[in-house]
């Protein structure tokens, strides 16, 4: 309905401009209809005559009055009504919204989806976590809303890939190796403690007693330097496998897993620090080191991106990475990072300026920190993991169903508390639990029907028969799901899909114990079992692209 209804509004003003009665009038380029708050003012809502008030020089509700007077309905509109200091409001006929029941029934598993129309093409680089360590709940929260905001761009006509950047070089992956070298020797017989700034955990001891249980203990007698060029390797393969494990339980999966090492192999570091270098944005200080001169871009101070014995810098194989996505041509390069990288975005973007990249193509939603509960109370760090609880110990007690929807119960920069108790409880405090009964309530309902000998909806229902305002709001819902895939791909914020399908559970279970479906009359009980499948579809759609299961029974 927006399109008819922005045309006639146009048309409206260019009448009103030409017979004097707003002279001057000229439509703006864009013309907004939106849901107003109260439901009682109608089904859509525009500022228009607020917008025009300054350049007409009129006050917005004169405005509207001559907007209003000037427009011809198109079908399915049953009045427009002024309100407040001048909106325009609009009520859709009872025989529109059959007509939008009817077409949610025709589109089945693809209502609220797009089709691919050259909408772009997108990079989703998302988790990327170290393969030092297994993967804590941090993770997981950055993961399921990687994976969750991947469906909704390819749900609204995007084409998608899925990156994971391996940081496999470097001092994390000799911090490792180091570990799983005195772990070997600990296992061996030696007096030996894992140093300060080790990695403590016993996932470090498993790698190196699946070592020594593949290859002995031979490696005792190599030179240290010898054992970490072996262990390194290893200990990233041994944590790549379990890292996919975690992710394979959660339904993650990605099109590329990039390496930081090969990228370095390749030599496409030095080439892109010495094109910055050419255009002259390296200095280099007293001790030999280089920065970049990111001051440039709004940073507070240069960056180092080859240190002063000649290693290179996280920052500098992460500009030679974003360098390399921009060069494979994508519209859109959405980063998924933890909050803690806020100051990190500038810097980033400002290099890729001063390579004649397009900044604004990168684009970076951080991640806020999990806070796990039992029952209210945080829960104690992981003994395997030596310092936090990992993903998977979550996932083994409550599920990958509510983990994943817990991890989109509000805004990806905001704090989150997760309460283990409460995401295994089967009771309508449980989000998720409230979401996927739903579902299944209506299942049970068509179940029920057949059972009794109910005439199931057929072809041509007798939509005519729901006229209650909770079945009408029910539908206007319905209608509103394809809008809020498209706003939460495009504000990246996927926790909107799961609050709307939280909502619509809500007003499904009030409509069920409020309204008799499978009551005395057959025809009413045809019409309703119909609205009731829209919203079951509407929730099974939802939850795919939550990566949530819809049930067929609870």
């Amino acid at each position: 309905m927006h399109a008819p209804l922005i045309h006639v509004l146009r048309q409206a003003i260019t009448a009103s401009g030409a017979d004097g009665s707003l002279p001057g009038a000229e439509a703006p380029a864009e013309i907004l209809l939106e849901q107003p708050r109260d439901r009682s003012h109608g089904d859509l809502a525009t500022n228009l005559a607020l917008l025009l008030a300054r350049p007409l020089r009129r006050s917005p509700r004169t405005i509207a009055e001559q907007i209003v007077a000037h427009l011809t309905l198109p079908p399915g509109v049953a009045e427009a009504t002024i309100a407040g200091p001048g909106f325009i409001n609009f009520r859709l006929t009872p025989a529109y919204w059959w007509g939008r029941l009817a077409a949610i029934h025709a589109a089945g598993a693809r209502f609220g989806h797009m089709d691919r129309a050259g909408r772009g093409r997108v990079l989703i680089e998302f988790v990327s976590a170290n393969p030092t360590g297994p993967m804590h709940i941090g993770h997981g929260r950055g993961a399921v809303v990687g994976d969750v905001l991947a469906r909704l761009f390819a749900a609204v006509g995007y084409d998608v890939e899925r990156e994971y950047y391996i940081n496999d070089a470097g001092n994390q992956i000799r911090t490792l190796a180091s570990s799983i070298w005195i772990r070997l020797r600990q296992l061996g017989g030696e007096r030996v403690e894992i140093p300060e700034g080790g990695y403590p955990g016993d996932y470090v001891t498993e790698i190196a007693t699946a070592w020594r249980a593949t290859h002995g203990d031979a490696i005792s007698r190599a030179s240290e330097a010898e054992a970490l060029a072996l262990l390194g390797p290893y200990g990233v393969t041994a944590m790549l496998a379990q890292i996919r494990a975690d992710l394979d339980r959660l339904a993650i999966r990605f099109d590329r897993w990039f390496s930081e090492a090969e990228l370095v192999a390749s030599g496409a570091v030095p080439a892109c620090l010495a094109e910055l270098e050419r255009a002259g944005h390296l200095t280099t200080d007293e001790g030999g080191a280089k920065l970049l001169a990111t001051t440039r871009h709004g940073d507070d101070k240069d960056r180092v991106v080859v240190k002063t014995n000649g290693d290179l810098t996280y920052f500098a194989t992460d500009i030679a990475y974003h360098a390399d996505k921009l060069a494979r041509g994508y519209d859109r390069l959405i980063n998924i990072w933890g909050a803690d990288h806020h100051g990190y975005i500038a810097r980033v973007k400002g290099a890729l300026a001063m390579l004649g990249g397009d900044p604004a193509r990168l684009e970076v939603l951080l991640v806020q920190m999990v806070n796990l509960l039992r029952d209210g109370v945080p829960v104690k760090m992981s003994k395997r993991a030596g310092t936090y609880v990992t993903l998977a110990e979550v996932v083994d007690e409550v599920g990958a169903d509510a983990t994943r929807f817990f991890f989109l119960q509000r805004r990806a920069d905001a704090m989150l508390d997760f309460d283990l108790e409460l995401a295994k409880r089967e009771s309508n405090d449980n989000p998720v639990y409230y979401v996927q009964y739903a579902h299944a309530r209506v299942r049970s309902l068509y179940r029920l029907a057949e059972e009794r000998g109910y005439p199931l909806p057929g072809a041509a229902p007798p939509l005519a028969r729901l006229t209650e305002a909770d079945e009408l709001d029910l539908i206007q819902r319905l209608e509103s799901f394809p809008a809020t895939l498209r706003g939460a791909a495009e504000a990246g914020e996927p926790h909107r899909l799961a609050h709307y399908l939280t909502d619509l559970a809500g007003a499904t279970h009030a409509y069920y114990y409020k309204h008799r479906i499978l009551g005395d009359d057959p025809e009413l009980a045809t019409a309703r079992l119909y609205l009731m499948e829209a919203v079951r579809q509407v929730v099974a759609n939802g939850l795919g692209l939550l990566g949530v299961t819809a049930p067929d029974s609870m």
